[in-house]
């Protein structure tokens, strides 16, 4: 099952994503250029094999929720949301906030 529902931070009205998988659920909520995401997100392959397309991303481990997903601190950024002040340990909406 996946769910796309409106999420509202500030002013602004982002996309927010949720895929039910078996044992587990991908959540991520994205601006135009950037996003958030659960733990299945790898920050290391987007920093590194990926580097060329410059990918504004940030992740957040033990979330189940598209609600915790913007309250929880986030764990890892990559290097292109780090150019935008994103650093690990801000709350995913002020991520978000960060990357319109």
């Amino acid at each position: 099952m996946v769910t796309i529902e409106p999420i509202q931070v500030g002013d602004h009205t982002l996309v927010g994503v949720e895929v039910k998988l078996p044992k587990t659920t991908l959540l991520t909520i994205s601006t135009s250029r950037g996003y958030i995401m659960c733990g299945a997100l790898d920050v290391g392959l987007l920093n590194k094999t990926l580097s060329d397309r410059q990918i504004i991303a940030a992740r957040a481990v033990g979330v189940r929720t598209l609600a915790q997903l913007l309250a929880a601190p986030l764990e890892s950024v990559t290097i292109e949301a780090e150019n935008l002040g994103i650093v690990p340990g801000m709350a995913g909406s002020e991520a978000l906030l960060r990357m319109l």
